[in-house]
């Protein structure tokens, strides 16, 4: 009588930084079971500053930020009826500054956001969910949560290569939300909202819920963990909206 096969272990996640990007983004389970019980941060952040600079650069290299003010200047209700003269002296001088903006942007949103995001994260599932998350443990699973936004920033590049430097929109460059079929002038609180529908924002939404899961699976079940990080992102996309109908 043949003996019967023993099942196939699941191979064990990588403790190492840069090997756990790829293990987010393909095997989160694990993977984020083992930044759980070992954190680690830092890594998908420097991947993700270095290809957002990347972003920035090729951008202003291919397509130049004289044409984006443009657009910016001609989509304000603020700015649209001004004089031609007028327009072209504030395109003029937004356009020395854009890129500057952009790259300090970047800075606070790779290095600064993601410490927020975790102290919030931290907050809402040691209250709601009886866990015991600390701070570094709540900043490894939102860093490495992140990794899908380096996928954007590899397709990012590749677009700004291969479109129509004329056609690249920087702020949904790779049109991976609804907001891609709206045209030009619409209103900014309706660009706003259906830019927040995007798949990568609830590819990275699911896999910090396997993170946050995955620190106390029985008091915190996925379900749990993904149903109040969405509150949370439904709270962040009211407010955004709002602002952008009261500014625009």
């Amino acid at each position: 009588m043949a003996s019967p096969v023993a099942p196939t272990p699941e191979a064990p996640a990588s403790t190492n930084s840069f090997g756990r990007i790829f293990g987010a983004l393909f095997s989160p389970k694990a993977t984020f079971a083992s930044i759980a019980a070992r954190p680690t941060w830092l890594a998908p952040l420097l991947v993700l500053f270095v290809l957002s600079i990347a972003v920035i650069a090729i951008f202003g290299q291919r397509v130049g930020w004289h044409d984006f003010m443009v657009r910016q200047i001609e989509n304000s209700s603020r700015t649209a009826q001004m004089p031609a003269e007028q327009k072209s002296q504030i395109i003029a001088q937004e356009e020395k500054f854009a890129p500057i903006v952009a790259y300090v942007s970047i800075v606070v949103v790779t290095f600064v956001i993601p410490l927020i995001i975790a102290a919030i994260f931290m907050g809402v599932f040691n209250v709601v969910g009886g866990t015991k998350v600390g701070f570094k443990t709540s900043l490894g699973i939102v860093c490495y949560g992140w990794t899908p936004g380096i996928v954007t920033g590899l397709l990012g590049i590749l677009i700004l290569f291969l479109k129509d430097p004329s056609t690249v929109d920087i702020q949904n460059l790779v049109a991976s939300n609804p907001a891609v079929f709206l045209a030009d002038g619409s209103p900014k609180w309706l660009v706003s909202l259906l830019r927040s529908l995007d798949i990568f924002s609830f590819w990275m939404m699911i896999l910090m819920a396997f993170g946050y899961s995955a620190t106390n699976p029985k008091k915190l079940s996925f379900g749990k963990a993904f149903g109040s990080i969405l509150a949370i992102w439904v709270i962040y996309v009211v407010v955004k909206v709002g602002l952008a109908a009261a500014f625009s």
